[in-house]
């Protein structure tokens, strides 16, 4: 009875271990491995409707970037067919090559909907952009499906998206967890952006929050 009892608990160990193989540990640190790129406030680019001063949809205080938009906006200027927008666009680090790397922490409050929070741009025709992350009615999805995190309204998130051109791979981490990988959409050129870009059925106003935003880039 003795040696079954130790032979089913062994059993059960393996299966466990096999288990927590296959599901993962549990949060990671994804920047392992990645060299910190120098950022201020010049390479934060705000893209807002052309016809309103940049403080009626940006603001920065205390360490939080505030980006709002209204359905009834114009575009970011004044020859654009796009929708409604407010964006931080990361400049001066463009890039075709490489593993490249985007963390900040985001926050997305009730009501926001129709909307993508964060994008790579960059991809070949017909398509824009390489990844988008959108908001509908509280679910974070990789454009319309499949949803990457449900119920995510009024809380912090930490946000960290890799590419890597050569492999065309994407990952996608939310608080440590990998919850999306995919393949990109290919594109000569990429830079990624945050805040709110109208989409499809999008709320009448629309807001995101961000902090602490890092650029990153594989080393070796």
């Amino acid at each position: 009875m003795a040696s079954l009892n130790l032979s089913s608990c062994l059993h059960v160990f393996f299966l466990l271990q096999t288990l927590y193989r296959v599901v993962g540990s549990g949060p990671i640190d994804p920047t392992e491995g990645f060299v910190l790129q120098h950022l201020n406030s010049s390479n934060l680019v705000i893209q807002r409707p052309y016809d309103v001063p940049e403080n009626q949809r940006y603001s920065f205080k205390n360490g939080v970037h505030k980006l709002w938009v209204f359905k009834t906006d114009k575009p970011h200027t004044p020859t654009s067919k796009t929708n409604p927008r407010t964006e931080i666009r990361i400049r001066g680090y463009d890039y075709s090559s490489g593993i490249w790397q985007f963390e900040a922490y985001g926050y997305v409050p009730h009501g926001t909907s129709g909307v993508c929070i964060m994008q790579i741009f960059g991809a070949d025709p017909p398509n824009a952009t390489t990844l988008m992350l959108r908001v509908y009615n509280g679910t974070l999805s990789y454009y319309r499906a499949p949803v990457i995190l449900p119920n995510i309204y009024d809380k912090w998130f930490k946000l960290n998206v890799i590419h890597d051109v050569e492999k065309s791979k994407i990952k996608v981490y939310i608080d440590g967890v990998r919850r999306y990988e995919g393949s990109g959409r290919g594109g000569a050129y990429h830079y990624f952006k945050c805040g709110v870009y109208a989409q499809n059925d999008y709320s009448y106003c629309m807001e995101s929050r961000w902090k602490n935003i890092r650029i990153l880039k594989k080393s070796g």
